[in-house]
Parts: structure tokens; sequence; C-alpha cells
């Protein structure tokens, strides 16, 4: 079976990053998760393209959006908010199942939105970035 379904996918994390001690841990107060990876272009277009544009890629960025539970007394939700209040560093492994393959790199939290809707519980809004670190993004598992 070659395909994957939303709800067998993980993400993970490391509070201070890929590099700090102790094992990943997975996330389980979350919602969609969406890991958007992009790459920057760079136009190399001459005039032997015969009138069409020559595009490269160049660096590539990644971000992670996802909702989660406001629970104050999860562990999950606690790292996150910790990074993002005191511009820390976490790692996140992206997966498509437990044992799966996906990105894996250090971020940092640069948006927390709140939202308390009348009949619903309250939930958070997470956005996540690609940060400065010590150790690269990386692609485990898979090819």
């Amino acid at each position: 079976m070659g395909f994957k379904l939303g709800m067998e996918a993980v993400l993970n994390y490391k509070v201070d990053g890929q590099g700090a001690g102790g094992a990943w841990l997975e996330l389980t107060n979350v919602r969609d998760v969406t890991l958007n990876l992009e790459a920057a272009e760079a136009d190399l277009t001459t005039r032997a393209n015969a009138g069409w544009r020559a595009n490269v890629a160049t660096l590539k960025s990644a971000t992670i959006e996802f909702e989660m539970v406001w629970d104050t007394a999860d562990a999950g939700f606690t790292a996150i908010r910790n990074a993002y209040l005191n511009n820390g560093i976490i790692g996140f492994q992206i997966l498509d199942a437990a044992a799966g393959q996906g990105l894996q790199a250090d971020f940092m939290i640069g948006s927390l939105s709140r939202s308390a809707p009348l009949e619903e519980g309250i939930t958070v809004s997470v956005s996540a970035k690609i940060t400065y670190s010590a150790t690269p993004p990386s692609w485990i598992g898979g090819a």
C-alpha cells in the first residue's frame, strides 16, 4: 500500500533542539499538521533558452503549521509555549508514520495564536520556521 493517512503521521519534538540530550517525544496534542517545503529560485535565463525562462532552485525553507488544544498540563504544549516565550530552539521531526520519513530540523516558534470560540475548547495555532542551529536540517528515513 503506497498511501498514508494523516492520522498515521507523527510530530515529534525535542526541547532545546536536535543536539539536546534525551529522546524525541511524540507531540500527541495536535490536530492538522502542515509541512510547507519551498525553494527560492535564481533566474538563469539566456538567449539560448529560445524565449523561455530558466530557473534553478536555490535555498530551501520549511514551515510547520498545526493546531493544539490549549492544555497547560500537557508537556508538549508547555515546551512549545516556552520555546515561543523564551525565543528558544525546539527540534521537530515531521514524519509520515512512527518509524517513517520526513524532515528533522531545529525550529523557532514564530506564531502562537490562541482562539477561544464560545462553544468550543480553547485552541492555539502554531507556526514554526527552521532556525539557526549547529545541526543542519535533514530528511530522515526513506530514500
